[in-house]
């Protein structure tokens, strides 16, 4: 073997292990990265969601206080009418033992 081969085939020992270890090094951060974008995607997935559904639950809420306004509301009226109904009769009923 010539001195300049065995230079050559000493500095592509040294580099091979250098290089397989920067690729060893870089595949890990890579990983990592992956992983921690894909987190990141998942927890911002998950607060969009939160958020949604906490709108939906004030929409609901609000309906529902809605609802209850207008349900009570009818329910004054009709007792309004029962009311004015029983009182005519009343007056009627009155009236006729006074004739």
């Amino acid at each position: 073997m010539t001195p300049e081969a065995g230079s050559l085939l000493q500095a592509v020992q040294h580099h091979g292990i250098t290089a397989a270890l920067t690729a060893l090094i870089g595949g890990t951060i890579a990983l990592i990265a992956a992983i921690t974008r894909k987190a990141f995607t998942n927890e911002a997935l998950l607060d969009r969601l939160d958020r949604e559904l906490i709108a939906d639950r004030d929409r609901i809420d609000r309906q529902r206080s809605e609802d209850r306004k207008t349900d009570g509301d009818r329910l004054d009226r009709i007792e309004t009418d029962i009311r004015s109904m029983r009182d005519m009769l009343f007056d009627a009923f009155q009236r006729g033992r006074s004739d």
